[in-house]
């Protein structure tokens, strides 16, 4: 265990949370870590909304070359930021246990709910789902770090905006005024932690792996299978969540939204521990058959255009 294993990570406050927890769990089983912290083309152009970015991977790339490079052996991300499909050389590691999955909303009030609200968020998923219950409300983008999301919140003239629950209770920085959006569909994946590993790399490899956990795995495979048959390499409003409803069984709500919010598909579904390795995907080819061929491809117009 001499060998000291390179953890890759964004700077900000909450990626480098996530990453000194990992280090911390390697650490205590007896590996040698350190931390190698890197700038994301993300986190360094905060005006533009990230679907006008190429939005697969804006977080994961700068981590993902230094780990092709042999700069670092490892990286940490919030798994609702990492493409569906790996680049080539990096592999899944460990998927750490799901930390709260839910979106909440931070706000200054809420007599707004009944009148035109201004709510921001940068997530095409979570403006979907706000339009698709207030469509009276104007969305505006908002891009940054939680700290400086939750500051802009402040100096402008937004009723509220959107956050993964996760994100600010990870950082103790979840304000009070808040509220639970227990409708809205979550990004497959919130909640979890990533560790991919340079695929070449078994001292690190064997060391991540000891920091699994199993279920969440499963659970994630499940939503990210989703997403993966659905998009067809287009960003999407795309929500899903799959959860154990005992110690085998697995309840599943995944969705798709138009841009605009007027229209959505869902399916829900209790999975089987035989079914897991193709639910996901069958799930989302319903949806497609439903119509939401169509629904994706006007979405992949709008976004070209």
């Amino acid at each position: 265990m001499s060998k000291t294993i390179r953890i890759g990570t964004r700077d900000s406050e909450l990626a480098l949370w996530q990453a000194n927890n990992v280090k911390d769990k390697l650490e205590a089983l007896g590996y040698k870590t350190e931390l190698k912290p890197v700038k994301s083309t993300g986190d360094l152009n905060l005006d533009q909304p990230l679907y006008e970015m190429g939005i697969t991977g804006i977080f994961t790339k700068t981590l993902d070359v230094a780990m092709v490079k042999d700069k670092v052996d490892i990286a940490v991300h919030s798994m609702k930021d990492v493409p569906t499909a790996l680049p080539k050389g990096i592999v899944q590691g460990a998927v750490l246990p799901r930390a709260n999955h839910t979106d909440i909303l931070v706000h200054k009030g809420l007599d707004f709910e009944t009148k035109n609200g201004i709510i921001a968020t940068g997530s095409l998923r979570r403006k979907a789902q706000w339009l698709h219950e207030y469509p009276y409300h104007e969305v505006v983008n908002l891009r940054g770090n939680v700290n400086t999301r939750l500051q802009k919140l402040q100096d402008n003239n937004w009723h509220g905006a959107i956050f993964a629950a996760a994100g600010l209770e990870r950082i103790h920085i979840k304000p009070e005024s808040y509220i639970t959006l227990d409708w809205m569909v979550p990004a497959p994946a919130q909640g979890a932690m990533l560790v991919v590993v340079n695929e070449h790399n078994e001292h690190a490899k064997k060391a991540v792996a000891k920091l699994n956990d199993k279920k969440t795995a499963t659970c994630v495979q499940i939503e990210r299978d989703f997403l993966r048959t659905l998009e067809g390499g287009c960003t999407a409003p795309i929500g899903a969540l799959a959860k154990y409803k005992n110690s085998y069984e697995i309840e599943f709500h995944g969705a798709l939204f138009s841009l605009d919010g007027k229209k959505k598909l869902e399916e829900k579904a209790t999975i089987q521990p035989n079914e897991v390795s193709f639910a996901g995907s069958y799930l989302a080819k319903e949806i497609l058959k439903k119509g939401g061929n169509k629904i994706m491809a006007s979405i992949k117009a709008e976004l070209d255009s």
